[in-house]
């Protein structure tokens, strides 16, 4: 009797457990179809400080940024944890998902150890240019040396996910749309005037593209570039006419407004619409293009979209962080996003698509203008190391120690090194003790130090993240807050300091818990969040981790 008890409660816990497994696969099943979304659009923006979304927000529409933020997920301590921050790695980083250190793009040029020459971070020898007869033609994302997020889904669905990549750069384009990219395009602007790509991804430019480069479409973006509201407004800005601002050839002062068209033959012609906010404007525009006639996001399978709008670059290196033609590009900007959003609502479908926006670097406040109000700032000269040159030669007997000097970093002539039969090591430390007393020269560290002591935190955290052993150089050395090695007028990024390295990070759409922190994130924890998002796997040098929660 007890046996056929014990048998019948077997049998129906058998069949509970079946039917329940059964309910929860069909839920899983139709969990997993339903929440995916199609199409992940990848934004960057080039040069954008955090600060920036909390200056202009009262300017901002409620359906740009202000949208993102008040329906998304906002990271609002997030930070480059790596030393240079620059475009071309900023761009690697947040797509792979590690640093310099694992993707080898350790600047967005270096030099090479190898042939003793500059390499540019794209050039590859091996392709031509498609479209058009770009100087930098000859391009490929190949040394980069990890995976990205749009890689890794393209191996996930099989090939079946496309991926598109978009920017006035060619960086901005090639590195976030990673190595099996169905297409990679930037613009030409000089005489040409054309969106091209490279014959890494194709042999000849698709018909859409053809259509977009037609030079009635692109010259309607040589338009005169004045303020979007009545200037009075622009209360978040300095004012208009300053002495830090470089300005454009061919025009007395840095004086809104400015006409293109009249402009353009002293200013690199066409190009002179990627220091504007029309720049960004045909981005978008061809961004528009490529969902369509790809077919972004209107299959089962998730398609990548990255789009990375590269005026705001120009604009705050011409005229600093402080200009009222930096507020007018993002207050132009903002709808631009909100232009992208309403057709990504309407082509693809609201809450069926991803989108995460963030920058590659911040900026630094023009030094003149800081020193004016007595805050610490300078310059380092390009001549700033001739008598390090003068010192080795005096302590070793040759003259010819040094190789180059670039990216803060000092490139030694190590074969020269051995056969004086010195120790490597020690003329690194006389290098760093040598230039460390150097005006504005905050910290030095030798290569050797980089490769044999971990550091845990702290802006020598930051060298290590940024130290690539088989390209970096012998001596890495950072500047003091504020200075940097520029021109008088305008300003640059490249440092470890808070102006560079906070950045906004947004998450908005399908799977994205609305909601905000201030806990520190890391540009490393954008790509691994995203991947487990999509249920994939991490780009292959992933160091990040997951924000957990972003996500549903």
């Amino acid at each position: 009797m007890k046996f056929s008890k014990f048998i019948c409660l077997l049998l129906f816990l058998g069949v509970f457990s079946c039917k329940n497994n059964s309910e929860y696969s069909t839920s899983i099943t139709l969990g997993q179809s339903t929440s995916q979304p199609k199409l992940v659009v990848g934004v960057v923006v080039d040069q954008m400080r955090f600060d920036y979304l909390n200056r202009y927000k009262n300017k901002f529409t409620s359906n740009g940024f202000s949208r993102l933020i008040n329906q998304g997920y906002s990271c609002n301590n997030h930070h480059f944890n790596f030393i240079p921050t620059y475009t071309g790695p900023g761009h690697a980083s947040i797509f792979t998902g590690t640093t310099p250190s694992v993707h080898g793009i350790i600047g967005n040029s270096w030099y090479d150890k190898e042939t003793g020459s500059t390499v540019y971070c794209t050039t590859d020898k091996a392709y031509t240019p498609v479209g058009a007869t770009a100087k930098y033609g000859q391009v490929s994302p190949r040394n980069m040396k990890v995976t990205t997020l749009a890689d890794q889904n393209r191996l996930f669905t099989q090939m079946k996910g496309k991926t598109i990549g978009v920017s006035i750069k060619d960086r901005g384009a090639v590195f976030p749309s990673g190595h099996t990219a169905n297409g990679a395009y930037w613009f030409e602007g000089l005489s040409e005037a054309k969106w091209m790509t490279s014959s890494y991804y194709m042999d000849t430019l698709p018909q859409w593209v053809q259509d977009f480069n037609a030079p009635t479409k692109i010259s309607s973006y040589l338009q005169t570039w004045n303020t979007l509201y009545d200037i009075s407004l622009y209360d978040e800005s300095g004012p208009d006419l300053s002495d830090y601002e470089e300005g454009f050839k061919g025009k007395l002062t840095t004086e809104f407004p400015y006409d293109l068209s009249a402009l353009m033959e002293l200013n690199e012609g066409y190009d002179i619409i990627k220091s504007t906010p029309f720049g960004n404007t045909m981005i978008t525009d061809f961004a528009l293009s490529a969902i369509e006639a790809e077919g972004l996001g209107a299959d089962d399978y998730t398609d990548f979209l990255t789009i990375s709008y590269s005026s705001t670059d120009y604009i705050g290196h011409n005229f600093g962080v402080n200009s009222v033609e930096i507020q007018d590009a993002y207050l132009r900007l903002d709808l631009e996003l909100e232009r992208l959003l309403n057709y990504l609502d309407a082509n693809v479908g609201a809450g069926k698509y991803t989108l995460f926006l963030t920058s590659d670097h911040g900026a630094a406040d023009v030094p003149s203008f800081l020193t004016d109000i007595h805050i610490p700032s300078g310059y380092v000269p390009q001549n700033s190391f001739t008598s390090l040159y003068t010192n080795l030669k005096k302590k070793y007997g040759v003259s010819d120690l040094i190789k180059k000097i670039s990216n803060n970093q000092v490139f030694l002539n190590q074969d020269r090194i051995a056969g004086l039969k010195v120790n490597l090591e020690d003329v690194q430390k006389f290098v760093v003790n040598q230039i460390i007393s150097y005006p504005h020269v905050k910290k030095a560290y030798t290569a050797t130090t980089m490769q044999t002591r971990y550091f845990k935190d702290g802006v020598e955290k930051m060298l290590q993240n940024g130290y690539n052993q088989k390209l970096s150089g012998d001596v890495l050395f950072t500047l003091e807050s504020g200075v940097i090695s520029y021109g008088p007028k305008g300003t640059t990024h490249g440092s470890g300091y808070n102006y560079d390295t906070h950045v906004p990070l947004l998450f908005f759409g399908n799977g994205i818990h609305p909601g905000k922190t201030y806990e520190r994130t890391s540009v490393t924890d954008i790509a691994p969040t995203i991947s487990a998002l999509l249920g994939i796997a991490f780009p292959s040098g992933t160091t990040g981790n997951v924000i957990e929660e972003v996500i549903y």
